[in-house]
């Protein structure tokens, strides 16, 4: 019980600290720029906690979680740019490239109400469908990892491949508008900035929540001995596929907010590289624990925000050196240096043994 307590209190206390960090110390601290490269920073972490929960407590290793952070991000592009035009309308980038007028798949999204449904069913229902196919037919680890990856590179290809409907390779830009709020107002910058803040922290305490139950303990059984979780009873392919829809929902979030905050989505944000950069911070930060997907992907998207601009040609080496480093020196990913701090702490050194007296005993035993 005390244990229990422990770390509840610390995990109390580790969100305190990262609420008054993002809601009162970041807006004080960072211009309206950088608060909005913050907000972006946060939109990433929102993926690399779902890949945490699938990957790090899972073993689903998610290449293709791009999929599903475009999904959401192009359904809130369609309605804020539906929104900008106006009732019945069409979008200014239909009007340069077609005269067809506005896709009959478009038309539902000019609803605020249709669009966040969409955003939170959609992801949620691939991921449940790809799920049940490939953990049915007990397709796992690398294989997985491979189709992840090619369903994200066939996604790409395919919101390039309509550039009437998604904007082709230059994708969807220039919006005017969030439900109503203008986007010029650095005000409502700032809200949606609170609003993925406060989206980042409930998806934490949903992912401790799944990891802490009686669920978790069955997410890491199907990681470590399918088999034996099969033979008790349970259906591994369920367990795991409620995580990758819960993954990819959060993920749809994640591309959703991304969309107002950023002011642009394309394939090129979507697809196979980004996708493995989400999974790169997640691996950095520590894949089996709760906060470090969230710090590891912050921090690398900062690097590259930062290491980009001074070395645009040489960060992709610098991305995939700091991988080669983690997976081979440290693959709990940095939280695992607090780990062993913690349990070098908490487990002293055992004190040296009492020296043994070596002094012969005179002949007839302990008689003087």
């Amino acid at each position: 019980m005390t244990s229990i307590f422990r770390s509840r209190y610390a995990v109390g206390i580790g969100f305190l600290v990262a609420a008054v960090l993002l809601f009162a110390v970041a807006p004080a601290v960072l211009t309206t720029f950088r608060l909005g490269l913050l907000g972006k920073y946060l939109c990433y972490a929102m993926v690399a906690v779902g890949i945490g929960l699938a990957w790090g407590r899972g073993g689903m290793l998610t290449l293709g979680q791009g999929v599903f952070f475009g999904i959401g991000a192009y359904l809130m592009a369609m309605h804020l740019k539906l929104a900008d035009a106006g009732p019945g309308a069409v979008p200014d980038f239909m009007a340069l490239i077609s005269s067809e007028g506005v896709p009959w798949w478009w038309e539902p999204f000019r609803s605020g109400t249709v669009t966040i449904i969409a955003i939170l069913v959609l992801p949620t229902l691939l991921a449940v469908l790809l799920g049940q196919a490939t953990f049915r037919r007990k397709v796992r680890g690398a294989y997985f990892a491979i189709l992840s990856q090619a369903l994200a590179a066939a996604f790409a290809i395919l919101l390039i491949g309509n550039p009437v409907a998604t904007g082709g390779s230059t994708g969807l830009n220039n919006f005017k508008g969030f439900f109503g709020f203008s986007l010029r107002d650095p005000a409502n910058r700032q809200m949606l900035y609170f609003i993925a803040a406060a989206a980042l922290l409930v998806m934490v305490l949903v992912a401790r929540q799944l990891m802490v139950s009686r669920f978790g303990e069955l997410l890491v059984a199907c990681r470590d001995g399918e088999e034996r979780v099969r033979f008790l009873g349970y259906d591994p392919a369920t367990v795991k596929t409620v995580a990758f829809a819960v993954a990819a929902m959060m993920a749809g979030v994640g591309g959703a907010l991304f969309v107002p905050i950023v002011g642009i989505i394309s394939p090129n944000d979507v697809g196979v590289v980004p996708s493995i950069g989400l999974l790169i911070g997640v691996a950095i930060g520590g894949r089996t624990t709760l906060a470090g997907p969230v710090l590891g992907a912050i921090a690398v998207a900062w690097a590259e925000t930062s290491l980009s601009e001074q070395f645009p040609s040489g960060w992709t080496y610098v991305q995939g050196l700091m991988f080669m480093l983690v997976v081979a020196f440290l693959p709990g990913g940095l939280a695992s240096l607090v780990k062993w701090r913690r349990t070098a702490k908490a487990d002293p050194p055992p004190p040296p043994a009492a020296e043994k007296d070596l002094t012969p005993e005179p002949a007839g035993g302990a008689q003087a």
